[in-house]
């Protein structure tokens, strides 16, 4: 039994290696990240299914049988791909199988399918990164449990039958399922390596976005479009940058620089896709670029739109050399740089608001960004892209969600609910700067999230709350955000156990020249004027204070009337 054992180890080896090979290959890579397309899982599930023949071949004669490791491929196959390819890998395998004959030859038939079969239902109820190997060697034990089972309940005569199993199954069933559980390894290796490669590109993307800052803050033109693109041209290894608005071609630097020249109009029907609905898409080769340039060295290409207030201006698009050449790093690449260089050019519109607007208080506030904010949550995100990139792109999300919704709703007024996603966005980047130092909560009624008050007027008394309440507080504290509706009012509360402050302090915020003197900044006193120059001097800010226990400030927002 020891010998079979390490015989049967031995030879399994080789299918292990086998699998290593296989990860090199995108197409392997695809099926583990659930993005390979029908074409591909064939493709798959045939190779999975001569590996079984193989496991088959290189099996060990006993007794009229074979004892081998047929069933490690379509097991992992199915895990991989789920149960179509589980299935009809094992299908070939077990078909193979069949066909070399012998008296256990439709039990092994029949057992290969359905472990393949079970490979791919297991598969199916966990998603790549939470299928440990522990998990794939109890699939694999309990699966060769069952073949011995089939063995026993088809085969004849039942002694050989009964000889056969009690040779071959413990080492079958400990070596195959160790088979399984590394091959699960390797595939969870791969799974990992990716995850590292995406963290780089979202930390690639943002080093990007900032170098490219100064230069998309002006707007999309062909100078702005110009020096974006040869920054992303120097700082990645693709082979050809591009970026288009609307109409035309406004940057084209690398292969092909020649012939795609600044003003052409855009060719390719994927790009006029991406810019009619606003999803990205892949150009695989040379026919879909449409280049009728003779001799074109540009095989393949991303295309992720850049938008404004989620309309589409403009296209980026990044180039390879060789067909099929955009993988999954590309593609978060190009995706990643979409949504920052989204986020600038609607920061362009906004200095250009800021400009337009500078003697409206509400303006004023309208414009009131501060780009330390930016590069400070920038640098939070770029901390998590190495440790959490999920949190980094969630993160992203909160971002750009931030800045979107101060460049909107210009004089305009929106429900509390929507006013409260504005401030979450931006607690959800402080919190993950400052972590357990910063708590919040909330207590609103249903009631209360309808209710119509001017846009971007809670979240500076929410920011005031956190850097000049709870921050100079050594173990910082918890802002309370809370709303009651009172007959024909809202009260808006923001109350934090922070430091508070003195009398005079409290005066000091309902004068623009006090609050900068004292650090605070306009956007209170802005805040103040605004409420009341809507609602009268009773919706003005009711600010309670003591040093040491905390902040407490009050509004009162009555019901809008119909006109």
């Amino acid at each position: 039994m020891f010998e079979l054992l390490f015989t049967l180890l031995e030879r399994m080896s080789m299918i292990v290696t086998l699998a290593f090979l296989m990860t090199r290959f995108n197409i392997v890579r695809q099926l583990i990240q659930r993005q390979a397309n029908w074409r591909q899982k064939l493709t798959l599930t045939l190779v999975f299914g001569i590996l079984g023949i193989l496991g088959t071949y290189i099996g060990i004669p006993v007794e009229g049988a074979l004892a081998n490791s047929r069933v490690v491929a379509p097991l992992v196959g199915g895990l991989l791909g789920g149960p179509f390819v589980g299935l009809t890998a094992g299908l070939i395998a077990g078909t193979h199988r069949y066909l070399l004959g012998g008296f256990t030859a439709l039990s092994c038939g029949i057992s290969t399918t359905l472990e393949g079969l079970l490979g791919g239902i297991v598969g199916q109820r966990r998603k790549i990164g939470e299928l440990s190997w522990q998990t794939a060697f109890w699939t694999g034990f309990f699966a060769e449990m069952g073949q011995m089972a089939i063995i026993m309940l088809i085969s004849r005569p039942l002694q050989e039958a009964w000889e056969l199993v009690r040779l071959i199954a413990v080492p079958m069933i400990v070596v195959n399922a160790a088979g399984i559980a590394i091959f699960i390894l390797i595939i969870r290796n791969v799974f990992l390596e990716q995850e590292r490669a995406g963290a780089v590109q979202a930390q690639k993307a943002l080093r990007i976005a900032d170098k490219t800052l100064p230069y998309l803050r002006q707007g999309l033109s062909f100078s702005s479009a110009r020096n974006a693109a040869q920054i992303i041209f120097d700082m990645t290894d693709v082979q050809a940058v591009a970026i288009t608005d609307h109409e035309q071609f406004l940057a084209h630097v690398g292969l092909g620089a020649d012939h795609h020249l600044p003003g052409q109009p855009v060719m390719t029907a994927a790009t006029k896709n991406v810019l009619a609905t606003g999803e990205p898409a892949i150009a695989k080769n040379q026919q879909e670029i449409i280049c009728e340039q003779e001799g074109c060295p540009l095989q393949s290409a991303v295309i992720v739109p850049l938008k404004k207030r989620k309309q589409v201006v403009g296209a980026l698009k990044i180039y390879q050399s060789k067909q099929n050449a955009i993988g999954q790093l590309e593609m978060e690449l190009a995706t990643g740089l979409g949504h920052l260089f989204s986020t600038q050019l609607e920061l362009a519109d906004l200095e250009i608001q800021s400009q337009l607007l500078a003697k409206a208080e509400i303006k004023a506030l309208q414009a009131q960004i501060n780009p330390h904010f930016l590069f400070n949550s920038l640098n939070t995100i770029m901390a998590f892209c190495r440790t959490s990139p999920e949190k980094a792109r969630d993160l992203l999300a909160s971002l750009a969600n931030f800045f979107r919704m101060n460049l909107s709703h210009v004089d305009d007024y929106v429900s509390l609910e929507r006013e409260l996603e504005h401030i979450k966005s931006y607690l959800a980047l402080e919190q993950a700067r400052f972590g357990p130092k910063l708590q919040v909560e909330y207590r609103i009624p249903p009631e209360a999230k309808e209710w119509q008050l001017p846009a971007l007027t809670l979240q500076p008394l929410v920011e005031n709350a956190i850097k000049h309440g709870l921050l100079p507080k050594k173990n910082g504290g918890c802002v309370l955000i809370q709303a009651q509706v009172l007959g024909d009012e809202l009260v808006v509360t923001v109350e934090d156990n922070g430091v508070g402050m003195e009398a005079a302090q409290v005066e000091q915020l309902f004068t623009t020249k006090g609050s900068s003197a004292s650090g605070i900044g306009i956007g209170f006193s802005n805040v103040n004027q605004r409420f009341k120059s809507i609602y009268g001097p009773k919706s003005s800010l009711q600010v309670t204070s003591k040093p040491g226990v905390g902040t407490k400030v009050e509004v009162r927002i009555p019901k809008l009337r119909e006109g």
